[in-house]
C-alpha cells in the first residue's frame, strides 16, 4: 500500500531483463503524455524513468528525441505503447461500469499506475501482481510523489511462476464476484505451457460477468523480424534485445481456448485502433508489430 515502508528499493527489479522493459513502456507513456494529440496521460510515468539509473537519460518527451517521430523506438514504438495504454484503459473502465465488477486484477502489473490515474467507480479494488522488486520500486517513486490511489489498491509481491493464486486469495480476492483481468505485455515472455496455465486459472477463478484483456504475438517465427527497425533500434539505443527476452515456442490459441470454455472473444490488430482513433502506428514493411493481437473476452453470467 502507499505509505507502507519498503526496505527494498526495488531498483534491481527494473534494472535488467524483463524488468527493464517496464521502464521502456514508462518512457513511452511519458512521451505520449506530453504529445499535443495524446491518446493517454500518465503523469507518473516520467518519474519512474528518471528514478532508475538505467533509464535516467532516456527521453520523456518527443522533443528530446533528435529525429522525433522518425525514430523507430521513441517514435513509432512509443506511439504503439501509447495506443495500447488508451485501448486498455478504455477496456478496464468500460468493463467495470457495464458488468458491475468491482475487483480488477493486473497480472504482471509492472509500472502500471492505473490505480492512480483512472476514475474508478466506488468500491473498486485493484490487485497488482508482480515481483517484489518491481513493486518496491514503484512504491518508492509513488510514495515520493505523495500519490494517492483512486481505488483501494492491493499490491501482491509474488512472481507469477509461484503460488500467486493463494496469495491473491489471501489478499481478499473473491471468486464468487465478477473480475476484470488484464495481462498487458506479459504473455510474450511466458512459455507455451505457462500461458495455457494462466488462462485456465483465470477461467477457473472468474465468476460469470468477468472480463479479460490480453496481448499476444501470433508470428510463426519471431526471428523473421530480427532486423525490424523496432527491434534493432531498441537494442541499439537502450540495450534491450526483445527477441532474446520473448519466448519463441509456438503459441497456444488462448482466444480459441477461452471461446471453447464459453467466453465470448474478439481479436484485433493494433492497427484497428489506430484507424479508430485516427493516430497510432500503421502497417509497414518488415513490421515487428504484424503479429501483435489484442484479445478481449467476456464470461457470460449463468
Amino acid at each position: 500500500m502507499v505509505g507502507t515502508a519498503h526496505p527494498n528499493t526495488g531498483v534491481e527489479g527494473v534494472e535488467g531483463g524483463v524488468g527493464l522493459t517496464a521502464l521502456m513502456v514508462a518512457a513511452a507513456r511519458a512521451i505520449e503524455t506530453h504529445r499535443h494529440d495524446t491518446l493517454a496521460r500518465d503523469i507518473y510515468a516520467e518519474h519512474f524513468v528518471l528514478a532508475a539509473p538505467a533509464s535516467a537519460a532516456w527521453p520523456v518527451r518527443i522533443q528530446q528525441v533528435e529525429d522525433g517521430d522518425a525514430n523507430p523506438l521513441w517514435g513509432r514504438f512509443a506511439r504503439y505503447f501509447g495506443l495500447r495504454t488508451r485501448v486498455l484503459d478504455d477496456f478496464l473502465l468500460r468493463s467495470v461500469h457495464t458488468s458491475g465488477a468491482r475487483q480488477v486484477v493486473l497480472l504482471g502489473a509492472g509500472l502500471d499506475s492505473r490505480a492512480y490515474r483512472l476514475d474508478w467507480p466506488p468500491g473498486c479494488v485493484i490487485f497488482e501482481i508482480d515481483r517484489e522488486g518491481v513493486l518496491a520500486f514503484k512504491h518508492k517513486v509513488l510514495d515520493g510523489l505523495s500519490a494517492t490511489p483512486k481505488a483501494e489498491r492491493v499490491p501482491i509481491p509474488i512472481d507469477l511462476r509461484e503460488g500467486w493464486v493463494g496469495a491473491l486469495a489471501d489478499a481478499g480476492f473473491d471468486t464468487a464476484a465478477p473480475t476484470v483481468w488484464l495481462a498487458e505485455g506479459l504473455l510474450f515472455y511466458l512459455p507455451n505451457a505457462a500461458e495455457t496455465y494462466l488462462m485456465d486459472t483465470v477461467d477457473r477463478l472468474s465468476a460469470g460477468g468477468s472480463a479479460l484483456a490480453f496481448e499476444v504475438k501470433l508470428d510463426k517465427d519471431l526471428l523473421e523480424y530480427r532486423d525490424s527497425p523496432l527491434y534493432t533500434s531498441t537494442t541499439r539505443q537502450i540495450g534491450i534485445d526483445l527477441l532474446d527476452l520473448f519466448d519463441r515456442e509456438p503459441r497456444p490459441d488462448s482466444a480459441g481456448d477461452l471461446a471453447g470454455k464459453g467466453w465470448s472473444t474478439s481479436v484485433h490488430t493494433p492497427f484497428d485502433f489506430t484507424r479508430h482513433h485516427g493516430r497510432g502506428p500503421l502497417p509497414e514493411d518488415n513490421d515487428a508489430l504484424a503479429g501483435n493481437r489484442w484479445v478481449f473476452a467476456n464470461k457470460p453470467r449463468p
